[in-house]
């Protein structure tokens, strides 16, 4: 478990030390859906971290890669002495991060974006990630605030979704005023979800062609000056007798409620 070639892989549950580990270059996906994604994605991979269970499981499919990558493969409880602790999964890789887009490269050919302020919980940034991914979304736009998408549980959430989702940062002295505003000269109209009741009621509203979905954290929801930014304050439409839905169904109901047909 020392070995200098498994530096990548110590301390997981630690995020002073993980932040010293990972920096801006590295990130993890831990499970084999999320690594098979993070295969699929252009993702530079350093190497990758496999029981021998699930090296068996995984074999014929690192097999068919034209440059495999570095596997390293050891038993379970020896796993759990690297990582820290009894990584169920028994599978976990390390990959470095690409670079960002701009905004405007970002929402050059999209026609569906998801705007997030304050998203600080890993767990629903994967879910909107994947939802993302499963209902026509191009693109991942984050307010300065938002969790990091590279976050372990993001990825593991979102299945390795986000790994092949494009996705950008506002600078703080932008956000949110200079995005809201370039987000509206590229075409796109900006939709603000609110439980709001005075809010239009997003079934009844002609979809754009181009649209951005506009979602806020747990309980605060979206800040004034985004509100007032946006070109609709929309809702969805649910039973009184419920305050709101989390960010993730949210962001669900609403992605597909923009992908329906016509008509």
């Amino acid at each position: 478990p020392t070995d200098d070639r498994l530096a990548d892989y110590r301390q997981l549950r630690d995020p002073a030390a993980r932040r010293r580990i990972e920096g801006d270059e590295l990130f993890i996906a831990e499970g084999p859906l999320a690594i098979e994604r993070l295969l699929e994605s252009s993702h530079p991979v350093r190497s990758l971290l496999l029981s021998e269970d699930k090296y068996e499981r995984m074999a014929p499919r690192l097999g068919q890669l034209v440059t495999p990558p570095v596997v390293f493969v050891t038993s379970r409880p020896l796993l759990g002495e690297i990582v820290g602790f009894d990584l169920h999964r028994g599978a976990i890789a390390a990959a470095g991060r690409l670079p960002l887009p701009s905004l405007g490269e970002l929402l050059r050919g999209a026609r569906r974006v998801a705007v997030l302020e304050g998203l600080n919980d890993p767990e629903n940034l994967g879910a909107v990630a994947r939802s993302a991914r499963a209902l026509g979304v191009d693109a991942l736009v984050l307010d300065p605030t938002c969790i990091d998408p590279y976050a372990r549980r993001t990825v593991r959430v979102s299945m390795g979704e986000i790994l092949l989702l494009p996705f950008t940062r506002v600078a703080a002295g932008e956000w949110p005023a200079g995005a809201l505003a370039a987000i509206g000269d590229a075409g796109f109209e900006t939709w603000a979800l609110t439980p709001a009741a005075d809010a239009d009621d997003v079934w009844q509203l002609p979809v754009p062609e181009r649209l951005a979905l506009v979602l806020g954290a747990e309980g605060p929801g979206l800040s004034g000056p985004v509100m007032a930014g946006a070109g609709r304050r929309v809702r969805i439409p649910i039973s009184p007798e419920v305050d709101s839905l989390n960010v993730g169904a949210a962001a669900a109901v609403a992605f597909a409620i923009a992908a329906r047909p016509a008509g």
